[in-house]
């Protein structure tokens, strides 16, 4: 089963994706801030990674560098969430080591292409 971290302050935003991401073959975990994300990937790191830009405990980037210097045998897919398109803030995160981005809000639609994108690339 893969595992599945949604890093979002907002509660509601983690609701709605964990509902749509949940199933047989994904196990999705929660994290509203970016100290928390780092505790959940440091025990044991999920195959994929979503990551608000709008965290109020560090920037999108930072916690995607952070994240990535975990030493660990999984090399997780990241993708940034963004409330509008944000090219410098696209590309930090890149730079950083994520592998794409996200437009909120999302529906489920959306949100599952983007996962399987991700999941292609993996």
């Amino acid at each position: 089963m893969k595992r599945c971290l949604f890093v979002d302050d907002s509660s509601v935003i983690r609701k709605v994706a964990k509902r749509i991401l949940s199933g047989p073959e994904m196990f999705v975990i929660e994290a509203s801030s970016g100290a928390e994300a780092i505790g959940i990937c440091s025990g044991h790191m999920p195959d994929f990674i979503l990551v608000d830009v709008g965290l109020p405990d560090m920037a999108a980037d930072e916690l995607v560098r952070a994240l990535r210097s975990i030493p660990t045998d999984v090399a997780p897919r990241i993708a940034v969430c963004l409330t509008e398109m944000d090219v410098p803030a696209i590309m930090r995160s890149k730079r950083a080591g994520a592998n794409g981005y996200l437009l909120k809000p999302f529906n489920r639609s959306q949100l599952l292409d983007k996962f399987e994108g991700l999941r292609a690339a993996a």
